[in-house]
């Protein structure tokens, strides 16, 4: 990028040269070799260079520029500067900064910023469309303004863009198709051993109470079925809770809001951090879609956060907005490096963004005395209603 602009910037300097020696030629017959070097190397430049007066008249145009635009130098000098950039194509930035460049839309690139602060559609002579970069300057000469356009056909990088964009876009839809399946698969399993495995369990424990109630067993005897139930009573609680962890039983029973309460409760209990949850019930009433994955990110966030933060309490806000939903998790720990942000081992973070990105939301990591994490969701229209 470095030698990029300097390549500009030294080309711009070349093409002020050829501004400064036109004017010359007004005053002076003859022309001095270095005049001639510099007029040469402008002829030879790779990047197209164009000079144009106030009411976008080409003054000069150098080879390179009749060969992007499929003309002759003859047939651009003097012609309108639409015929080879339609002002209709032409897109500019809203920063405010600059002048406009003369009459054509463009803003002036501002000294200290990216030669590419502009883009323009060129127009090639046979009306083939292409896009282009590039930088403009000005010269005031006879309080006349002269702007010279240093231009670049950036057509195979716009092509490798919009691949890499398209590939990103793959990416993403099959991260979204990844985390469904996933999703379904976590919630049948879920089923399987509540349902299935929970119930043989709840069944070995009730034959097991029986066989505890009868006279003919002695103390050795009774001993070892006391210890069965409670290994029994055990195995009930983690199946309850490898359960819990895959699809947690209050997301499909009681709705997102219970599920977080449920979540936070199993939070404080196992961390023994403080963790207040500020929402409203009937603000959390959304589809299953949106009800699993706000679950899931809230409950990345808990995980790193009693992982990684070393905190002492939590705050989790989720408000609706008009047509959003602000969710606001906040910690007093030590907070997150912003190197760390970015660490390709970041699944947890990577992973709410993934969550975040495929409900076409925005989320924001800060880490001002703890890490305070911002998502914005927007909601659909509609949101079913609680089953009753």
């Amino acid at each position: 990028m470095a030698r990029h602009r300097t390549l500009l910037w030294l080309t711009t300097g070349i093409t002020l040269a050829l501004v400064w020696l036109q004017r010359s030629r007004q005053t002076r017959t003859g022309t001095s070799p270095t005049s001639q070097r510099s007029r040469s190397i402008i002829q030879h430049a790779s990047d197209a260079i164009i000079s144009t007066d106030e009411h976008q008249r080409i003054l000069h145009a150098n080879p390179a520029a009749a060969a992007m635009f499929d003309t002759t130098v003859q047939a651009m000098e003097g012609a309108p500067l639409q015929h080879y950039l339609p002002r209709g194509q032409r897109q500019y930035s809203d920063s405010g900064q600059g002048r406009y460049f003369g009459e054509t839309g463009i803003r002036l690139r501002m000294k200290g910023r990216r030669a590419g602060d502009y883009l323009v559609t060129g127009q090639r002579a046979h009306g083939q469309l292409f896009p282009l970069e590039g930088s403009i300057s000005a010269l005031n000469e006879n309080n006349h303004n002269i702007y010279t356009i240093i231009l670049r056909d950036i057509t195979e990088r716009k092509q490798v863009q919009e691949r890499l964009e398209q590939s990103y876009a793959q990416l993403r839809e099959l991260s979204a198709a990844l985390q469904t399946i996933r999703e379904e698969e976590r919630k049948y399993i879920a089923r399987e051993l509540h349902d299935d495995l929970g119930q043989l369990l709840a069944t070995l424990r009730g034959d097991l109470a029986l066989l505890k109630r009868a006279q003919q067993y002695g103390p050795a005897a009774r001993k070892l079925l006391t210890g069965m139930d409670t290994l029994l009573m055990s195995a009930i609680s983690s199946l309850r809770r490898i359960a819990s962890n895959l699809r947690p039983l209050a997301l499909d029973e009681g709705g997102l809001y219970y599920a977080l309460e449920s979540l936070r409760q199993d939070f404080v209990n196992r961390y023994s951090i403080a963790c207040q949850m500020q929402a409203n019930e009937e603000e959390l009433i959304l589809n299953d879609t949106y009800s699993t994955e706000i679950f899931r990110i809230v409950q990345e966030a808990l995980t790193n956060i009693s992982r990684h933060a070393e905190a002492s309490k939590v705050l989790l806000s989720l408000q609706r907005q008009q047509h959003d939903l602000k969710i606001e998790i906040q910690d007093d720990g030590r907070g997150i490096a912003e190197q760390d942000m970015d660490k390709a081992m970041a699944f947890g973070l990577l992973g709410m963004r993934e969550r975040v990105r495929a409900l076409r939301g925005e989320i924001a990591i800060l880490s001002d005395g703890g890490t305070r994490i911002t998502i914005r969701l927007p909601l659909p229209d509609q949101t079913p209603a609680p089953a009753a």
